[in-house]
């Protein structure tokens, strides 16, 4: 028997594609598997992505989260187990929760810009619609105030955020670019993908982000919290400081 062709993850190319078609590959129960994905799986920190799959019928299908499969290369979609799933080789329409998305989206670029405002090592994160955190190794004491003026100031300049691949050799002889003490990038593949906003911050992330920092809007630090004699944790949401 083949193996099963890898899920293509469209996401990665394409993070503002609400809508795409697609062809179910696989049913397990509440799992549907579809060749090709705009839908985020849950990993770094970013949850998994919400919608519906359309049959040709009408038929709608909810997808309440997207997950890895056992293979990383499989993108899980999770329906409600109770109501029927889509046929094996039918064809779907598959539509982002967009609204939701798109917050994760600048969310996830904020957290990117905050590591670059605080020079220290990342020891966990995690991101929503609403918030996002990113917990630090660092023993100095961190200015709720200072930190949120200059992110603030960051996201203002509204500088350019760009998606590209660098070689496993590249991401070897500059192991400064990996921020995050707990979690490596994978490797071995040839090539790592990583996000470059412009001279600011390049590092590896297999996350969806937005185009521009302008885009992200005005963000409040709504505290900062000893979590360890060398852990802060900074806690972020959207609005407007003033």
């Amino acid at each position: 028997m083949h193996p099963m062709p890898p899920t293509e993850p469209l996401f990665r190319a394409e993070p503002y594609a609400r809508t795409c078609e697609a062809q179910v590959s696989a049913v397990d129960g509440d799992a549907v598997r579809l060749d090709r994905t705009i839908f985020y799986p849950a990993g770094g920190g970013q949850p998994g992505d919400t919608g519906i799959l359309r049959a040709d019928d009408g038929t709608e299908f909810a997808v309440r989260d997207t997950r890895k499969g056992t293979n990383a290369d499989d993108i899980l979609h999770l329906i409600d187990p109770d109501s029927p799933a889509p046929a094996p080789r039918s064809r779907v329409v598959a539509e982002l929760d967009w609204e939701r998305r798109y917050r994760h989206m600048r969310m996830h670029t904020c957290l990117h810009l905050l590591s670059a405002v605080i020079d220290a090592p990342v020891t966990g994160g995690q991101l929503s619609a609403d918030k996002g955190r990113l917990d630090f190794d660092v023993d100095r004491k961190l200015e709720k105030l200072a930190v949120q003026d200059e992110l603030n100031a960051l996201i203002a300049r509204d500088l350019p955020v760009a998606a590209r691949w660098i070689s496993d050799e590249a991401l070897a002889v500059q192991p400064e670019l990996v921020k995050t003490m707990r979690v490596k990038p994978p490797t071995g593949q040839g090539r790592v993908r990583v996000i470059d906003v412009e001279d600011i911050d390049l590092q590896p992330c297999g996350g969806t982000h937005v185009a521009r920092t302008g885009e992200i809007g005005p963000v409040i630090v709504r505290k900062i919290e000893n979590k360890g004699r060398h852990n802060r944790r900074v806690t972020l949401t959207f609005g407007d400081p003033s």
